[in-house]
């Protein structure tokens, strides 16, 4: 890699859960696995979705499929840790948008993680890529009262 890892978190967010760090949750150093963090990440993606009466399969019609993702570590995770994973819009394009994600500790505040995912919506009978849909586009752009 010849860089790091830049992501660029605008200040306010759309939507935001907790998760506690679980025991199958730490790797071999004793704190949060970066493939533990992918998947806490992707369950407050189902989260958001679900609180805005979307499925990551069925978003208006649309089935997401992520194709990008980036992460910045900032602090250790531990076992036990409650996490405070904040969801953020990114760039909407046509057919793709970048979803944003704040990771700090409930406890203190500290930050945990950066991350960006990129999506984008495929027609699930086809398999082509459409339109992001309206609906969710609204409400990343701001249209909609979160």
């Amino acid at each position: 890699m010849s860089g790091r890892v830049r992501i660029d978190l605008p200040d306010r967010g759309l939507w935001a859960t907790d998760l506690e760090i679980r025991v199958g949750d730490i790797n071999y150093g004793r704190h949060l696995g970066h493939d533990a963090l992918v998947s806490l990440l992707h369950e407050a993606r189902v989260r958001f979705f679900d609180a805005h009466d979307m499925r990551e399969w069925d978003v208006d019609g649309a089935s997401t499929l992520v194709v990008e993702l980036g992460v910045r570590y900032r602090a250790e995770g531990l076992w036990g840790d409650r996490l405070h994973i904040e969801i953020l819009a990114g760039a909407v394009r046509s057919r793709s948008c970048e979803l944003l994600y704040r990771v700090t500790g409930t406890d203190d505040g500290r930050a945990v993680a950066e991350a960006a995912t990129g999506l984008v919506f495929v027609d699930p009978v086809d398999g082509h890529l459409v339109a992001v849909p309206p609906r969710l586009r609204a409400l990343l752009e701001g249209l909609v009262e979160v």
